[in-house]
């Protein structure tokens, strides 16, 4: 069983894992994936029109490449963890030259109110811009992948915060200040420890990126 999301336009991979039938996700229940004959189930969707685009999650640069040499219909998408504390240069790259779109999810990146220390939207350099454009630093930390090209896929139930979320595409962050985001120090929040196991596929996070985080 590999993990296959469905929504309403595009269906996609969640996760580039394969279950034992009947498992929950984890390390010891991860076995051998067959993307050849999921992706081929998922271009048969495609060409029914039961989806209008199809679709990846999570998937690292190597296990594009070795979709990409099997696929007869490309994945429009894949989807992924980006925010200016995790840029992700090099699957951006990529996917670029491929065609592939970036949605990013987390893209606010680590916030105190789920517990991490290192909140994206106290970092100084998020702070210094948000303040000299007169906007909030989640807005800056969205606009910061919408101008990367990338859609961005926040999260809220707070009325007030989806408004401010989405005033985010008549402005710009001027080059000047675009460029500092650089300097963010990367740290990725989604390490997918679920899927490692000392006994499993993958016995470590570097498995599970293929050594890209």
């Amino acid at each position: 069983m590999m993990l296959v999301a469905i929504g309403l336009c595009l269906t996609w991979i969640h996760w580039p894992f394969r279950l034992k039938k009947g498992t929950s996700p984890s390390g010891e229940n991860v076995i051998p994936s067959d993307i050849r004959s999921t992706w081929a189930a998922m271009e048969k969707l495609y060409d029914s029109g039961k989806a209008k685009a199809i679709g990846v999650s999570n998937f690292s640069c190597k296990k594009l490449k070795d979709l990409l040499d099997i696929a007869r219909v490309p994945p429009a998408v894949n989807q992924v963890e980006c925010h200016p504390s995790w840029q992700q240069k090099k699957l951006r790259s990529f996917c670029d030259s491929k065609g592939i779109h970036i949605s990013a999810y987390r893209p606010l990146g680590p916030r105190a109110s789920e517990g991490f220390s290192n909140n994206l939207q106290s970092h100084p350099i998020i702070t210094e811009i948000a303040e000299k454009l007169g906007k909030s630093p989640a807005q800056v930390i969205l606009r910061w992948g919408i101008q990367m090209g990338h859609s961005v896929l926040p999260k809220s139930t707070n009325e007030g915060r989806l408004k401010t979320n989405l005033d985010i595409f008549d402005w710009s962050i001027p080059a000047d200040l675009f460029v500092k985001l650089e300097d963010i120090e990367q740290a990725k929040l989604v390490t997918g420890q679920i899927f490692v196991s000392p006994d499993g596929i993958c016995k470590s996070e570097e498995e599970v990126w293929d050594g890209e985080i």
